[in-house]
């Protein structure tokens, strides 16, 4: 009795530190989207999990993972719905042997239908009378939320149906993607803002679908696959048929569907698309196969978590382990500190890795990684290199270097103590933000030549010829301090360079002077604001025609322009309350620079000077857009969604159904077209 305490008693631990692992887990990947361990490793722990709780049933406990779908619910201001059916996940194996033994437990002579594995976030779309009325997330599996103003702007997805067949009611289920282009111009644009990079499109896609504004998430491109109807008298008695049946009422639904009748068929498919899933344009991480008859469908029925009918393949993401020789740290044109693991040589989808970023401090502390560990490394869909986790074999880790503790303590890392490793200067962490930032901006030397990057950049100013090296040279040599020197460079300067000569010189000169040309919008994203990229530069320069209107503007009059926020008029406002920033736009102005817009976009009025106004339906007098301009013509703030703070709808005919609802619920008022043209002054 004694002994089998002592095998016990580690064991009910065990269970309970699995536990905890795992919801910290599903809270980094389904709240947070910031997955901190990969998805093999998880399905492996929870199989322990699932094998230690049988082991003892009197720790059986409601809320273990093991009786749970994670979940993907949001702390805004969504509709929460209950499913009309349970949303449940699907059972994943790795392997041969247990899509075999899954394939021996079903019926004799039974169809399968592979499917690839999209890897995004699961939707559920409900139609009324062929009308899309709700779309819901997975949520927790029981209920999830309504994020239907942002499904609309997926053109993959349809509004209305039509067809002698259509059911009164049906819900189609799918997965919301980010494809791959869209996914890398997206982290470009975070990049370039110093903004945390999404892991992977599937996070990427999740924290899109969860925005409160549906014109961003238009912007950012999401696309939808099809894969599963349900409701009553619905057509077609297999899964297969009942797919293009929808493909035919105009949804989207995968070419690589297949209908395999034996085990070495399925393998096949298996084979085939783990390697061409890499020319796909969106991410895939396995194969679903689904007992095609739906009548053995409801035979096969469910467990409390899981269709027996179904299960997951899932692609065996390429790894490598390596070690992790040194920590170096990388200063960015805003000041971020970037940690950058420098490792071991090691080939990752046909390339060599050598590097790969380790985001942030907090990104650290998670993996619990040191200098000397070794580390597995993977492709995040075969192009992104990043460190998934850490050997913890008791061989695996050198020991500690001398003066390093094994858990950092120190204000960022110890390989820096604190201090900005280009400039000595103390870094700083605000509040509510992962990144440690150095403050130097004037005489931090990473920094300096970043923001002069920045301004000579294609999308800014638009310089040929001075690159990064250029640049760095001209620094090196004291020519360039900040990016108002680029306008005082000389002929001669430039020709004794080394590398340059007279022509190159006298190119770069012909570039600094065509981009006075540049429009006074692009000019304002060169300026290298905090968080003001392209997009809203524009916006900027929009609502404010010259830099001198938009260094006087107020806090209230900066957040009033269309995906401004307090953070960034904050930076705006900071921006030019420094002197030194001042003098660069003073010498800038001076070098002939376009600090006005070239048409007249002074308001027409402030009749709408702090309203936030939602447009919705359609109009006789004036399109969507024209309207959108009005209001920023007067003042106003276009916003995509109702809520507390919206001042009223502009209303057309066949306005939206659940903005009317909310509308209603919130008691934001509804003002028609005629009542909104009199409201500017404008004759109806």
């Amino acid at each position: 009795m004694d002994l089998f305490s002592e095998i016990e008693a580690p064991e009910r631990e065990e269970i309970l530190a699995l536990r905890k692992e795992l919801e910290e887990q599903n809270y980094k990947y389904y709240v947070l989207n910031q997955p901190a361990m990969s998805d093999q490793e998880f399905d492996k722990k929870m199989r322990r999990l699932q094998d230690l709780e049988a082991r003892y049933p009197d720790m059986f406990d409601p809320k273990s993972p093991t009786q749970h779908v994670g979940s993907d619910l949001g702390k805004k201001g969504f509709e929460q719905v209950v499913h009309q059916y349970p949303m449940l996940s699907l059972a994943n194996t790795y392997s041969r042997e247990e899509v075999e033994d899954w394939i021996r437990k079903l019926p004799e002579n039974v169809e399968i239908v592979c499917e690839l594995k999209f890897d995004g976030l699961s939707i559920s779309l409900w139609y009324e009378h062929g009308q899309l009325t709700k779309a819901v997330t997975r949520g927790d599996g029981q209920k999830g939320d309504n994020v239907i103003d942002n499904i609309k702007t997926i053109p993959s997805i349809p509004w209305h149906v039509e067809g002698i067949d259509i059911p009164a009611h049906f819900e189609m289920r799918g997965e919301v993607l980010l494809p791959w282009k869209n996914f890398e111009r997206l982290n470009a644009e975070r990049e370039e803002q110093e903004e945390p990079l999404f892991a992977n499109p599937r996070n990427a896609a999740s924290g899109t679908l969860k925005l409160q504004d549906p014109r961003e998430v238009a912007r950012r491109g999401l696309d939808a696959y099809l894969y599963y109807m349900l409701g009553e008298d619905l057509p077609a008695t297999t899964h297969y048929d009942r797919l293009q049946t929808a493909r035919r009422w105009g949804f989207k639904i995968s070419d690589a569907i297949r209908v395999c009748h034996s085990l070495d068929e399925v393998m096949q498919y298996i084979r085939f698309w783990d390697t061409e899933r890499r020319n796909l344009p969106v991410a895939t991480d396995g194969v679903v196969l689904k007992v095609n008859s739906l009548a053995q469908q409801q035979e096969l029925g469910y467990t409390a978590k899981i269709p027996r009918w179904a299960i997951a393949y899932k692609f065996q993401a390429e790894r490598q382990l390596t070690r992790l020789n040194k920590i170096t740290y990388q200063v960015g044109r805003t000041g971020v500190v970037t940690p950058v693991a420098n490792l071991d040589p090691v080939q990752l989808s046909g390339t060599i890795v050598q590097r790969a970023t380790l985001h942030n401090e907090d990104f650290i502390r998670s993996l619990g990684i040191r200098e000397g560990d070794m580390v597995w490394v993977e492709k995040g869909g075969e192009i992104i290199p990043k460190i998934v986790g850490k050997e913890t074999s008791p061989t695996a880790s050198a020991p500690p270097k001398e003066g390093l503790s094994e858990h950092p303590s120190s204000p960022l890392f110890e390989g820096v103590g604190g201090v900005c490793p280009a400039c000595g200067t103390p870094l700083v962490r605000v509040e509510g933000e992962a990144a440690w930032r150095c403050p130097n901006e004037m005489t931090c030397p990473p920094q300096i030549k970043g923001k002069m990057e920045h301004f000579v950049s294609r999308r800014a100013m638009n310089i040929d010829g001075l690159g990064e090296e250029t640049i760095a040279l001209l620094y090196e040599q004291g020519l360039l301090h900040n990016i108002a020197d680029i306008y005082d460079l000389t002929l001669s300067e430039l020709a004794q360079q080394e590398r340059l000569g007279q022509k190159s010189a006298q190119n770069i000169l012909n570039g600094i002077e065509t981009s006075k040309l540049v429009p006074w919008a692009r000019v304002l994203f060169a300026l290298g604001i905090r968080m003001v990229g392209e997009t809203t530069a524009k916006k900027i320069a929009r609502r404010f025609r010259n830099i001198d209107l938009l260094m006087t503007a107020t806090h209230d009059q900066l957040t009033a322009v269309e995906d401004v926020g307090d953070q960034i008029a904050d930076n705006i406002i900071a921006y030019f309350a420094d002197e030194r920033n001042r003098e660069i736009v003073s010498r800038l102005r001076a070098a002939g620079l376009q600090m006005e817009s070239a048409e007249d976009t002074t308001p027409a009025s402030d009749k709408l000077t702090g309203l936030s106004i939602v447009i919705s339906g359609t109009f006789a007098r004036h399109s969507r857009d024209e309207y959108k301009a009005l209001i920023e013509a007067h003042g106003g703030k276009n916003v995509g969604s109702v809520s507390k703070k919206t001042s009223f709808i502009l209303a057309g005919e066949n306005m939206g159904p659940e903005k009317l609802k909310k509308a209603e619920a919130l008691g934001v008022r509804l003002v028609n077209e005629n009542e909104f043209l009199e409201m500017i002054g404008e004759n109806v």
